[in-house]
């Protein structure tokens, strides 16, 4: 008989917050530091996730090719996938094309990461509370999943090809940390210096470089399948034989991240200079001398602006002019944990803004402690339900 874990027992009714909690998932994934496996365990369909990933087999496209579509779809998790994976895209698509989130992380990142630390902190507490009673072989293995944790997401990014292959692996690394807790795939692209490498191809969809862009994409989602096949049959097999051991370990890699989630963090960043000589009735040219006359500087905390340079000419005609228009990315190479001044946050420099930061950092942490909380009442915080483990 087949195990409930095995079956897809997705009603239509439950397709619509499947979509939502997707959308929380994909939101996650966004932010380096921050896993959707994470939000997967928070909202009690982490397991469903991971065998309705499994259920997608040899057996499954053996039926597609022979057009026995029927017992297809009986055997894939379709209503399920389908449903977290609408949702997924969608918050990507939302979040690095109408709220850039990956620009509000650099402009804003104390109520961004504050958000996230406490939504961590307050499912790490839910878990521990759901295990229940352990003993000294659960405490190592939580605190191996510390160790290795804290170790991924300390590693110093490093510069790395922009070949398709690399692209490949860089997908099929970023998938499976992506569905474990705690190991963030933003994070691993930003470790291999390709985080803003895919969302910058991905924001230039729908442009007139839309065909550009799709030659990074494609190796790229073709190494995230790879990656997620063979990995979720790892993953499935712990979870069924191992299932509290397996809980304890992705426990501890959730408290090894929250190093790199810690909203007040000082962050290097290096800046790369890209200059381009235009003429000065150019659009571009125009448009950012305008904001010079307004008195608009560029927001230099973006991870990405431009801005106006010398003019090359200056002996020329006014007609025949061109100026220089150069395009700076920030690129962070390293950031450190810090203890903000709470006596005199306004003299505190570490702050983006003094007291708002600080206590904007700590409103958004609380707001994410409580929001796990109420969630896990809705999932009664049990290991069958709440964790979404069998």
């Amino acid at each position: 008989m087949e195990k409930p874990l095995e079956k897809d027992l997705t009603r239509p009714r439950e397709m619509p917050f499947l979509y939502l909690k997707g959308f929380a998932m994909g939101s996650a994934d966004v932010v380096p530091g921050v896993s959707g496996g994470t939000m997967a365990l928070i909202l009690g369909i982490y397991s469903r996730l991971v065998f309705g990933i499994k259920s997608v087999d040899l057996q499954a496209i053996r039926q597609l090719v022979t057009l026995d579509w029927g017992a297809m779809f009986d055997h894939i998790h379709w209503k399920f996938l389908i449903s977290v994976f609408l949702g997924g895209v969608t918050a990507v698509f939302f979040f690095t094309r109408v709220i850039a989130l990956p620009v509000l992380m650099h402009t804003h990142p104390e109520g961004v990461y504050g958000l996230f630390f406490g939504l961590i902190a307050g499912s790490i507490l839910l878990l521990l509370k759901a295990i229940g009673d352990v003993g000294w072989r659960e405490v190592l293995v939580v605190a191996a999943g510390v160790a290795i944790g804290f170790r991924i997401v300390t590693l110093v990014p490093t510069d790395t090809p922009e070949t398709s292959l690399f692209v490949f692996l860089s997908g099929s690394l970023a998938i499976t940390a992506m569905v474990l807790p705690g190991i963030s795939g933003s994070f691993i692209l930003l470790i291999l210096r390709k985080y803003e490498y895919i969302l910058g191809n991905i924001a230039l969809l729908g442009t007139d470089r839309t065909m550009e862009a799709m030659m990074v994409l494609i190796p790229f989602g073709l190494g995230m399948v790879v990656g997620l096949v063979l990995f979720v049959r790892l993953l499935s097999w712990l979870i069924k034989r191992y299932h509290i051991f397996t809980l304890c370990l992705l426990v501890g890699f959730m408290a090894g991240s929250l190093y790199v989630i810690w909203p007040y963090q000082e962050r290097e960043y290096h800046e790369i200079v890209d200059a381009q000589v235009l003429p000065m009735d150019h659009p571009q040219v125009q448009e950012l001398l305008a904001r010079q006359e307004q008195g608009r500087e560029p927001e230099r905390r973006r991870p990405e602006y431009w801005e106006l340079g010398k003019v090359v000419n200056p002996a020329a005609p006014v007609a025949e002019q061109k100026a220089e228009v150069l395009h700076v990315r920030r690129r962070m190479i390293s950031n450190a944990p810090y203890w903000p001044d709470w006596t005199s946050p306004s003299d505190d420099e570490r702050l983006r803004k003094g007291a708002q930061s600080l206590y904007g950092g700590l409103g958004t942490m609380l707001i994410g402690f409580f929001l796990v909380g109420f969630l896990g009442r809705l999932t009664r915080g049990k290991v069958p339900g709440g964790t979404g483990l069998p």
